[in-house]
């Protein structure tokens, strides 16, 4: 059942707002707006400007993210950190590979 929350406009109207809507439309920008850069370095195979430690932090937090929203059945949260992993994975494995 969706928890619904009734938002008063200038004591007029109401507007019926969903929580986890505005959730998925959160998650979606945060998780479009990190794809650029991660296509770029995708593309450009250079990973000099990205720092390992913070690549490290990201990631994992991105791990952690989604088992919390798995665990609490948050959709917005696990569907917005699965996304984010894969090309969060994919750069941190190339920026290890170019420590060789």
């Amino acid at each position: 059942m969706a928890v619904q929350t009734l938002m008063p406009t200038n004591g007029v109207n109401n507007i019926v707002m969903n929580p986890n809507l505005i959730g998925y439309l959160a998650a979606s920008l945060t998780t479009i707006s990190f794809f650029p850069q991660a296509i770029k370095t995708l593309r450009s195979g250079d990973t000099r400007g990205i720092s390992l430690r913070m690549y490290c932090l990201f990631t994992s937090g991105v791990v952690l993210w989604s088992i919390y929203g798995w665990i609490v059945g948050n959709g917005p949260v696990l569907f917005a950190n699965l996304i984010t992993l894969i090309p969060a994975i994919v750069v941190l494995t190339m920026k290890l590979s170019h420590l060789r």
